[in-house]
């Protein structure tokens, strides 16, 4: 079920310019819109981002269809695009949500922590399996999270379960530039979709530093790419349908690539892998 909108709080940066809401639910959402300026197809390729990164057991926000009522948006005057000089209304319907992890309002949320702390997020891992998924997907954007402090078992496929404890956390975010954006290609461009602070790869001793996310990658099963396909909700694909199931063929067959991809970016970016020999 669709969460509908009942507080807008404000705008987010970005292209696409979206908007922090609070929903009925009592959560907060940003929330990317339909009509927004870089292309409809944004939101697909972030609800898909989104299942797919879950299945590989990394950090992403939960995700929801948002509703924005007619009289939601006549009230919130400040609910717009900005297009040059104009101002260009958000239209009606369901559109995409990634719901915050914390209280905003209560909660720090960082999207930037010194070199001291970066090497203390308990997930940092998360690094290397996003990588992973950003080199199989074709992420044309590079990599951005967030992070906040929190009290949560610090859980991936390299570490196991930890004890609850109060610490630094990363959420991988923003994946409206998978397939290449609006274009749904692959441009497999070696320098793409890498972290800006690459002590987050500082781990990595070879190929092998990827695992087991490249052996998941390289078995990904249909049935998740199936039943993300299916959760898409038509508005979104308009006519579609036959550019998005060419696009996951493509995908499907690129599961055996990746890592000739991660291997590209260490060759053409050796500094950002300062320990692979």
């Amino acid at each position: 079920m669709p969460v509908r909108a009942r507080r807008l709080i404000r705008k987010m940066r970005g292209g696409a310019q979206a908007h922090l809401l609070e929903g009925e639910d009592g959560a907060f959402y940003v929330a990317k819109f339909i009509n927004n300026p870089q292309h409809r197809r944004i939101l697909i390729n972030e609800w898909l981002a989104a299942e797919f990164l879950r299945y590989l057991q990394i950090h992403v926000p939960d995700t929801a269809l948002i509703e924005l009522t007619p009289e939601f948006i006549a009230g919130n005057t400040e609910l717009y695009f900005s297009i040059g000089s104009r101002r260009e209304p958000v239209a009606p319907g369901i559109h995409f949500g990634s719901r915050m992890a914390v209280h905003p309002d209560r909660v720090a949320i960082f999207d930037f922590l010194p070199d001291k702390l970066l090497a203390k997020i308990e997930n940092r891992v998360d690094f290397l399996g996003t990588l992973v998924f950003d080199k199989w997907v074709g992420n044309a954007d590079s990599r951005q999270a967030v992070f906040f402090r929190a009290r949560a078992k610090a859980w991936t496929p390299l570490k196991g379960e930890a004890p609850s404890r109060i610490g630094f956390f990363a959420q991988m975010i923003d994946h409206g530039f998978s397939f290449n954006g609006p274009h749904w290609n692959f441009q497999d461009s070696p320098i793409q979709g890498l972290y800006f602070r690459t002590s987050v790869y500082d781990e990595v001793r070879s190929l092998d530093s990827f695992e087991p996310w490249l052996t998941m990658v390289r078995n990904f099963p249909l049935e998740v790419v199936d039943a993300a396909w299916k959760g898409i909700p038509r508005q979104w694909l308009e006519n579609d349908d036959d550019a998005l199931e060419q696009l996951l063929e493509t995908l499907v067959k690129r599961r055996a690539k990746v890592a000739d991809l991660i291997h590209d970016a260490w060759r053409k970016r050796a500094s950002a892998f300062a320990n692979w020999r």
